[in-house]
Order: structure tokens, then sequence, then C-alpha cells
């Protein structure tokens, strides 16, 4: 597995070696003690969660209030998704700074977000199918969300001239400036 450092501390993309043939292909998804020994991080992952959307369906961005922020490993195995980090951590010299990746079944990269985190992604192709672990469980009480749009986010979506398809929910969220969890 190669491991390419983000501009944000704690933010990896992760590069699986892959072993093709004539049959066709095959690469470790994820090894707990690979991960470890690349990154330094000691995470266990709990619950794995998958969905297939449209292009242009835009869901984010979400993240859990302590004690349940969710640290994620995030792949699309059909598709391609623009994957999206935004850093949220109170005092961290990046708040309010994103990374911004491309996941596809061809390129098979992986995305690894610390907790601390809102994530969110645009489907860049149709039945696109992407999966992701999660280090706590989902915790309705504890689910929060900033605006996809919020031009203090300052993100370049990658789709230009269609109407995103987002949820009712996630066209109220609260500005980053706004949110009064991140804001105490």
């Amino acid at each position: 597995m190669n491991v390419i450092k983000t501009d944000i501390e704690g933010v990896y993309i992760l590069e699986p070696k892959i072993f093709g043939d004539s049959r066709g292909y095959f690469f470790e998804s994820f090894s707990q003690r690979d991960f470890q020994n690349q990154t330094g991080l000691d995470v266990k992952f709990v619950q794995d969660n998958e969905s297939k959307s449209h292009k242009g369906v835009l869901r984010g961005m979400h993240f859990q209030r302590e004690p349940y922020a969710q640290a994620k490993l995030l792949r699309v195995v059909h598709g391609a998704v623009q994957d999206v980090a935004v850093d949220i951590r109170k005092g961290s010299p990046t708040f309010g700074k994103h990374v911004s990746v491309i996941l596809s079944g061809e390129n098979k990269r992986e995305f690894f977000i610390p907790a601390g985190f809102a994530h969110g992604f645009l489907v860049l192709e149709d039945n696109t199918v992407f999966q992701y672990k999660c280090s706590e469980f989902y915790t309705p009480s504890s689910e929060d969300s900033i605006l996809w749009s919020d031009p203090a986010l300052n993100i370049e979506w990658k789709l230009k001239g269609i109407d995103f398809i987002v949820s009712d929910k996630d066209k109220s969220a609260p500005l980053l400036s706004k949110n009064s969890y991140l804001c105490r």
C-alpha cells in the first residue's frame, strides 16, 4: 500500500497494490497491520456502510459530534466520486480547510479521514457504489452537518452546469460559521 500525505495532518490517500492478470485483479482493500505500520494510527473500524447513487447526487457535509466522532476509510467499488473532507477540529491550524480527491472503481484509491472532519461526496458517474468503514457506530443523536455550498469552504465541485441532487436536510444545513456545535 502506498500512503500519500495530504495538506492536512492526518488525512491520507491510500493506493493499494493491485495484482492483475488475464483473469482480472486482486487487492487487499484493507489490512489493519499495514494501515497502522504505514500511518502510525491505531484506528479500529466498527461499521461498514455502502451507498449507490446516480451522477449529480451530492451527499454531505456530515459529521458526528463527540464523543461519537467517526474516522472513516472510503472507497468506490464502481463508478466515481469527488470526495471531500473539511477540518472541523476546534483549534486546528487548518480549521475550515478541505482536501478533495477523486475516488473511482478504476483508480481504486482510498481516502482516510480522521475523527474531527465533516465529510461529503459528489457522484461523478451513474450507478456509483461507494463504501466506507467507520470507527464509531452511527449515533443519530450525535449527527450534524455543515452546508456543502458554504462559500467559506471554497470547495470547487467537479461537475459544472448541472443542478446537484441534494437532500432537503443537506440543503438546510448551517454554514460553518453558524453551526452551534462548532462555534461554542
